[in-house]
């Protein structure tokens, strides 16, 4: 078996062990995240190029993480929507890069992290409360997020959570 191969499975399978527990099911229900045009963003370009399964394993765990920290803020009743619109996650695939490491990914400060979304926040009533735009942006990802934490979407995640407690007033 060549190592590329191996490398490959073994990304699936750690891919796989964070999806583990995370059903839609379990989703809770005053949250609705939608990805717009997927295909086209960002990070599904450029990952596609190195595998497709790597290109949108990311998508789901993305996704649950958002709806079930969103939840959170919420007050009773409240509804929120959130249109995903592009997704760069940190690092690069540096394609100048010979032989298997090719098809890593390459985590340094000069590759943030980057989302963009729209959202809408409904009331009890079903009324519009707040919606808007956002550019999620975490130029400082490096020195913020710990550095022994195994998740492939700390950077991600923890740039979510800065943006719904600093948004939990805007939202």
């Amino acid at each position: 078996m060549s190592s590329q191969l191996v490398y490959r499975l073994g990304c699936t399978l750690l891919l796989a062990f964070a999806c583990v527990g995370v059903h839609a099911a379990d989703l809770p229900q005053s949250v609705t995240v939608r990805y717009d045009d997927p295909q086209h963003f960002t990070e599904t370009r450029r990952s596609s190029m190195i595998n497709r399964s790597e290109a949108e394993a990311w998508r789901e765990p993305l996704k649950a993480y958002f709806a079930q920290r969103a939840a959170r803020i919420l007050a009773p009743g409240q509804r929120l929507e959130i249109d995903v619109t592009d997704v760069d996650l940190a690092g690069e695939y540096e394609p100048w890069r010979s032989g298997s490491l090719r098809d890593v990914r390459i985590v340094k400060n000069i590759y943030p992290p980057r989302i963009d979304l729209s959202f809408k926040l409904y009331g009890a009533d079903g009324s519009v409360l707040r919606e808007g735009e956002r550019k999620l942006r975490d130029p400082a990802f490096f020195q913020r997020t710990p550095l022994n934490n195994q998740d492939s979407l700390r950077y991600e995640k923890a740039m979510i959570d800065r943006w719904l407690r600093q948004g939990a007033d805007q939202l």
